[in-house]
Order: C-alpha cells, then sequence, then structure tokens
C-alpha cells in the first residue's frame, strides 16, 4: 500500500465489509474482457526501439563495412551507446505513453528530431574524441538513415495495433466513483473533458439515499450502495475506485473501506475539492486530478509478467523434474483403491472466481467430500494407505503444476486455495476471520508463507486460521520474485519438519 495507511484504522469497520463479499465471483472460464497494462506495453516498445537501432548499427556494420573495419569493441560501444541514448532522449520528447503511441504523425516529428540529436551528439562526441578514424562515414550515414526509417515503420504498426486496442476499450481503466453530490459531478466532469485520461466510469456508488446523493450524477445513473459494489467488482472487471468524499468523513472513509479494500483493485481518494493543500508530488493523478493512494492492486503490471514469467519457467522444470514421482504416485493410487487417479475440487482462486483445483485422490471413492465440509483429521477412516503418505508429504498437491503451467489459475506461490465449504470451529472461514477475503487479491498458490511457516494442514481453530491469513496477507504486501524464490526453496523443508498435515 502507498500514500495514507489506512489498514491500521480499519478494525471493526472491516468485519462489516465482509458481508458484501460473501459469494464466489465467476468461475474459471467464463470470458471476461482484459484490461492491458499501459506500463508494460510502452515498456516491451521501449525495449523493442533500443534492440531494433542496435541491429540496425549492427547490421549495417557487417552488409557496408565489414569488409575494410571489422566489427570490434569500439563499434559495439558505439552501438550500445546509441542505442541507450535514444532511449532517453525519445523519453524526454514524450514518446512513451500511451496517447504518443496513437499519434502517429505528432510522434513521428518528434522521434525525427530526437534521432538527429542522438546523431549529432554522436557525431560531435567522435571528433571531440578524435576518433573520426575509427568510424565509417558511410556506417554512420547509412545507420542514420536506415535506422529512422525502421523506427518509423514500427512506430506506425505500434499506432495502428494500439489505435484498434483503444477502441476495444483494452487500455480504459474501468472505474466507480464512490460518493454523491457535487463532489462527484465535478470528478466525472473534469475526466470528462480528458479525452486521453484512460478513464472509463463505470457508475456511481454511494452509502447515502437522501438528497445529498441524487440518482443521476454527472449523467450517470447511482448503481447502489458499496456493498453492490463489491458485488459488481466479483463478477465483472474492476480496476479503479475513487472516493469522492472529503477526508473529515473518517467514519463513512473507514466504513466502505472496510468492505472494499479485499478487492483487488486500487482505491483513490480525490483530493480535487479538499481545502489540504500539499505540495504536489505528495499526489498521484487519474489524467490531471489529484488523487491521494489509498490501495493498491498487488502484483500488477511489470511485477504481474515477471511472477507469470516465473510460474512459467519453473513451473515446466519443476513439472518435468517431478515427472517420475508422479507416474509413481498415479500408479500407486490405482492400485490402492478403486476410483479415478485425480481429484477435482471446486476452490476459491483470484477475486473469489471458482477454479477446479487437481490433486492425487487421497480418499475412498465413496468418502469423497468436494466441497470439504468435514476436515480430514489424525487417522481419518476416509483416507487411504496410500492417500495417507501423500497427504503427509504433499505429493497429493504436485498435479497442481498442471494448473499453474497449462490452466493458468494457480500460482506456485500464493496463499493455499481453499474449498468453498471450508470450516474452522464448525464455522465458515469468511466468518472466523473478518479479512479472510483479503488473501484472494492475487493468484492462490502451490506453497506459500503461511505453509513454510507452519500454517498448514488442519484449520480446527480460529487461532491456526487466523495466522495462516496473517501470513497471507504478510506476503500479498511484501512479494517480490526473491520471496517467491525463498518460498519454493524452503518448502520441501518445512514439509519435514511439520506434522500437521493429515
Amino acid at each position: 500500500m502507498s500514500g495514507i495507511d489506512f489498514r491500521q484504522m480499519l478494525g471493526a469497520a472491516a468485519s462489516a465489509g465482509e458481508a458484501g463479499a460473501l459469494r464466489p465471483g465467476p468461475a474459471r472460464g467464463e470470458v471476461r474482457e482484459s484490461r492491458l497494462s499501459a506500463v508494460v506495453v510502452t515498456g516491451v516498445v521501449r525495449v523493442v526501439e533500443a534492440a531494433a537501432i542496435a541491429v540496425v548499427g549492427i547490421g549495417v556494420q557487417l552488409a557496408y563495412v565489414s569488409k575494410t573495419t571489422p566489427f570490434d569493441w569500439t563499434y559495439l560501444s558505439a552501438v550500445l551507446a546509441v542505442a541507450a541514448l535514444s532511449s532517453l532522449a525519445f523519453q524526454a520528447v514524450g514518446a512513451y505513453s500511451i496517447s504518443a503511441l496513437r499519434s502517429f504523425l505528432v510522434t513521428c516529428l518528434k522521434l525525427t528530431a530526437a534521432w538527429t540529436f542522438v546523431f549529432l551528439a554522436a557525431m560531435a562526441a567522435v571528433f571531440f574524441l578524435k576518433a573520426g578514424e575509427q568510424f565509417s562515414r558511410v556506417w554512420l550515414g547509412s545507420w542514420f538513415g536506415i535506422g529512422l526509417v525502421v523506427i518509423l515503420a514500427f512506430r506506425f504498426a505500434a499506432s495502428m495495433w494500439v489505435a484498434t486496442m483503444t477502441r476495444a476499450g483494452r487500455f480504459d481503466r474501468r472505474t466507480a466513483i464512490v460518493g454523491g453530490g457535487e463532489p462527484a459531478n465535478e470528478i466525472i466532469r473534469l475526466l470528462q473533458a480528458q479525452p486521453d485520461s484512460g478513464i472509463r466510469i463505470v457508475g456511481v456508488y454511494d452509502d447515502r439515499d437522501d438528497d445529498r446523493s441524487p440518482k443521476v450524477v454527472g449523467g450517470y445513473e447511482k448503481l447502489g450502495q458499496v456493498s453492490d459494489l463489491v458485488e459488481h467488482a466479483r463478477r465483472t472487471p474492476l480496476d479503479l475506485v475513487i472516493f469522492t468524499l472529503p477526508i473529515s468523513a473518517e467514519n463513512r472513509l473507514l466504513q466502505m473501506l472496510g468492505k472494499l479494500w479485499v478487492l483487488p483493485i486500487d482505491i483513490r481518494l480525490s483530493a480535487h475539492a479538499s481545502k489540504l493543500r500539499l505540495r504536489p508530488r505528495s499526489y498521484s493523478y487519474v489524467g490531471s486530478v489529484p488523487v491521494l493512494d489509498v490501495f493498491d492492486r498487488p502484483i500488477a503490471d511489470w511485477d504481474h509478467v515477471v511472477k507469470w514469467l516465473f510460474d512459467k519457467v519453473v513451473g515446466v522444470a519443476a513439472l518435468i523434474l517431478c515427472a517420475p514421482i508422479l507416474l509413481v504416485a498415479a500408479i500407486a493410487v490405482k492400485l490402492d483403491s478403486k476410483g479415478p487417479i485425480l481429484f477435482r475440487q471446486k476452490r476459491y482462486g483470484f477475486n473469489n472466481e471458482l477454479v477446479e483445483v487437481l490433486k492425487f485422490r487421497s480418499m475412498r471413492t465413496d468418502a469423497a467430500d468436494a466441497a470439504a465440509s468435514k476436515l480430514v483429521t489424525r487417522d481419518d477412516p476416509r483416507v487411504t494407505r496410500v492417500g495417507r503418505f501423500l497427504r503427509k508429504t504433499s505429493i497429493d498437491e504436485l498435479p497442481q503444476l498442471i494448473n499453474v503451467v497449462f490452466k493458468g489459475d494457480l500460482s506456485l506461490v500464493g496463499p493455499r486455495p481453499h474449498a468453498l465449504q471450508a470450516k474452522a470451529a464448525d464455522r465458515l472461514y469468511d466468518q472466523v476471520v473478518d479479512s479472510y477475503f483479503a488473501r484472494h487479491r492475487v493468484k492462490p498458490g502451490i506453497t506459500g508463507w503461511a505453509q513454510i511457516n507452519g500454517w498448514r494442514g488442519e484449520t480446527d481453530t480460529q487461532e491456526k486460521l487466523q495466522r495462516r491469513v496473517e501470513h497471507d496477507l504478510h506476503y500479498i504486501e511484501n512479494w517480490s520474485v526473491f520471496f517467491d524464490l525463498y518460498i519454493m526453496l524452503a518448502t520441501p523443508f518445512a514439509l519435514l519438519k511439520h506434522d500437521s498435515a493429515y
């Protein structure tokens, strides 16, 4: 979380908020429009352009100059320097934004000017370093001309693709406004006046139902209360919530945040009408509207890309390494008792979506409990002989590598997914721990921070579940790829130390 630290202030408000988060979201496989990250797209454009500039420089040297002057470290240094300087120059003229990618003609002029400046700077450096004899003028001239053509051709193709994605709404941040009256009307007016803000308002929500909160605000019909917004976010994509309430309305803010913070969305507090005046750097901006950051969606933009790559690369490697174990376990399950080898169970996934998790079957077929309405206990008669060993060693969880690598609904590391009717102290998990659904702001995982710290297996008491959720929330707030790697490496040792899985 960035900005104001509200989490310590939520307290009892969170328990009231959970009432709006009890229903599961859509089942995995239901079509949901996905949003493209502007940060990732512009980053990819930056990398591709720098690589293209380097490739053209090397290619021109090898094609025209290598017969008389071999390619050596001086040319390589020049190529890398020009590629890096070009990236900085393009950034300086504002060429790395979604609006710049859409505006091809304007951006072309900026790119041409920046590219020309880079080569003028490069020639000046060659002159002052007295290195003119080391570089071919034909190479420099050809690189300038061909490089400019390649850059503009790439930008034209990129602008066509970005325009198509923009028309499809793939860059829009789907935004809900919380609060009614004139403040909400004003912020809607400001956002609508900025066609390049990337904001698509999906509706207005307010817990008030009086003259201060009319049914139509800024041309948008009020769709309900904050509890209805939670339900909406569970079933349709939502990226951002902007509160138009004043900071002085502390009790109302805390009550509403207690309902919304369990969602994987960005939450901002509008500052455009606030009498509190901070330095410009104290704010972030939605378009040109100043806002205060309350909650950020965890693992977004490049973090999401890095985690996805980690899951796929390490997941494939783990699947190959574990293939002999999977084969032996499958044969043992089949020989030990009648029934299918794999057990399929619906569990809560990201944003309360229902995902089908794969496991080796560890119970008798006639005693299978897909809803997990009864916890497995020590010496449980429903568990088979092979199943007891598989559960003790967690080998029964290994088929979930298929979920990670092929289905994409699980991660290698994350909060463990729980069955729909799982209980602690004879109460459903969300009834035991107020912040339970906040653990669903990221994809669930095969292993997690709670598991390597001993909170795996049976959750027969409120304290055990509470500790598990606390560890899950710690993981979400402190995620990094190195944290994932540490948990992965620590998992085998954790399995040897603890005996709470039956």
